[in-house]
């Protein structure tokens, strides 16, 4: 139990029904659609789409999604891949031919086709229960009226303003400045193609006007993207991928994202002892960043739309010989851990609903404001998720017309004893793997709430170093400089996290991340 004297939220405790999201209005709508008789797929529905409005640096109906759904009286979990394609018509050799190395992170060579929509119409129609012209009807009212800008919203709007180009500059700007906090933002033209997606399904958007706006749009700034393209757009179902941490069960989603990445890394951290280490100490932090830095190298060499190496990765040989590369008093100098674009925007909701229904979501455009361009009439802000694709020649991550980029989100659930027992997500890109790992560690080994486990400071070792928030103390960071760490200060907090444990009563516990504007609530 924490603390009551000094700072610092409790966790939401309910009966019914619960969500846990990064925005409040998102989180309350999600309940309010739970209280009218929607089921968890409903909610989250309902919630993903509003939170496209309330934080549109984040994501929009221009990105992709991918889900967990444990569906009423089963303990079986799906996976949705609701993430989109490169236009048929591109490839790697144009880039390399135009004298590139790399996808370029903004601008038009980075879009990939929007997925999230046929997704949310697929999760719908297959799980929901009230239907999407009564599940979208908040988002449509908050786009039409608008929303206050809140103060986290506020603060990422201005870091990601400089990508922003062209027509985006109108539909996400206020006469050409920022939103101040509390200011309203409106989306009328993405109101308009929210009611033809209730009133149609995914021809509302795959089909139509709203598809000409789209196509013409990426064709006028220079893209080979086609209406074929757009139309052929459509989400998977698939099985997670599944690894054990302390009588734990881990559920990821498959690749394209890099959810194996988390239970690599976990994998690798079951070779040290960290319960004997100090949970916020110089020891679990440098364990914690060379695991990073060799589960997320493999990860750039394994993970794409197909990984026929997926097993070699998650085999426990591969993570015993990873694990022995570790030094206890010395950083790795080699095994550059990313490769793709560096990005910490994302948004993430999960709801559990009174039949246990529990729904994991993950939706995003990739970098703030995605790839800075949007559709010229509707104001469709499109992602930068081509830019998790590479150049290099032969590699399963490399870019071709037809095929999905490597991802970066990851929804994620726990179970144990054949039951699962939380769906959970932590946002930030690519901290998201070792985010997970963390999380998972702060509560098994460290024995942590679930509230106390996303407080809880945080270290990543990326692109840009060693990141320590501040949570840690000066000495830690100072010891790990030692240790031969690139330690810095990140700028902005290190991801965002939700959670909702089902706990063997049946009552629901919700924890949301103060990195964030949002909260759990539940009834």
């Amino acid at each position: 139990m924490r603390d009551f004297q000094t700072t610092g939220r409790s966790a939401v405790y309910a009966a019914n029904g619960l969500c846990a999201t990064s925005h409040p209005l998102a989180a309350k709508v999600a309940v309010d659609i739970l209280q009218v008789g929607g089921n968890a797929v409903d909610a989250a529905i309902a919630g993903a789409v509003l939170l496209g409005i309330c934080e549109p640096q984040m994501t929009g109906i221009g990105g992709d999604c991918f889900v967990l759904v444990k569906p009423a009286g089963s303990e079986t979990v799906v996976a949705l891949n609701g993430s989109g394609r490169a236009a048929k018509a591109t490839s790697a050799a144009m880039l390399r031919d135009r004298g590139l190395t790399q996808v370029p992170e903004r601008g038009i060579d980075a879009v990939t086709l929007p997925g999230a929509v046929d997704a949310f119409c697929r999760l719908s129609a297959d799980y929901g229960s009230l239907g999407l012209e009564r599940i979208l009807q908040p988002a449509i009212r908050y786009a039409e009226e608008g929303v206050p800008t809140a103060p986290r919203v506020t603060a990422d709007w201005a870091d990601n303003v400089s990508a922003l180009t062209g027509d985006a500059r109108r539909f996400f700007l206020f006469d050409g400045k920022l939103p101040r906090p509390g200011q309203i933002f409106r989306a009328p033209g993405q109101a308009e193609v929210l009611r033809r997606i209730a009133k149609l399904g995914r021809k509302g958007f795959y089909d139509g006007e709203v598809a000409a706006d789209v196509i013409a749009s990426l064709q006028a700034l220079g893209g080979n993207h086609t209406l074929d393209d757009l139309a052929s757009t459509a989400c998977t179902y698939g099985d997670p991928v599944q690894g054990i941490y302390r009588d734990h069960s881990l559920y990821e989603h498959p690749p394209n994202g890099q959810g194996a990445t988390a239970i690599l890394m976990l994998n690798i951290l079951k070779h040290f002892n960290l319960a004997a280490l100090e949970p916020f100490g110089t020891l679990r932090a440098h364990i914690e960043a060379e695991a990073a830095k060799l589960a997320y190298d493999a990860r750039n060499r394994f993970i794409a739309e197909t990984t026929p190496r997926l097993d070699h990765m998650l085999s426990p040989e591969t993570a015993a010989r990873l694990a022995a590369l570790i030094d206890p008093k010395c950083a790795l100098a080699t095994a550059a851990p990313l490769t793709e674009a560096v990005h910490k925007e994302t948004v993430y909701i999960t709801v559990v609903d009174r039949d246990r229904m529990a729904v994991s979501l993950i939706y995003s455009i990739f970098d703030g404001f995605g790839s800075g361009l949007a559709s010229a009439k509707f104001g469709i802000n499109f992602q930068n998720r081509g830019a998790g694709f590479t150049l290099e020649r032969g590699h399963p991550n490399e870019l071709a017309g037809g095929k999905r980029p490597m991802h970066t989100i990851i929804p994620a659930m726990l179970g144990k004893a054949g039951r699962i027992t939380m769906p959970f997500g932590v946002m930030g890109g690519s901290y998201q793997p070792c985010g997970h790992a963390r999380f998972v560690s702060n509560l098994l080994d460290y024995g942590m709430d679930q509230q106390a486990a996303i407080d809880a400071p945080r270290s990543f070792s990326g692109s840009e170093g060693m990141q320590v928030e501040r949570g840690y103390p000066e000495k830690v960071r100072a010891e790990l400089a030692q240790m031969g760490h690139q330690v810095s200060i990140p700028e902005i907090p290190l991801g965002g996290a939700q959670n909702i444990l089902i706990d063997e009563g049946g009552i629901l516990i919700g924890a949301s991340d103060p990195r964030k504007d949002g909260c759990a609530i539940g009834y």
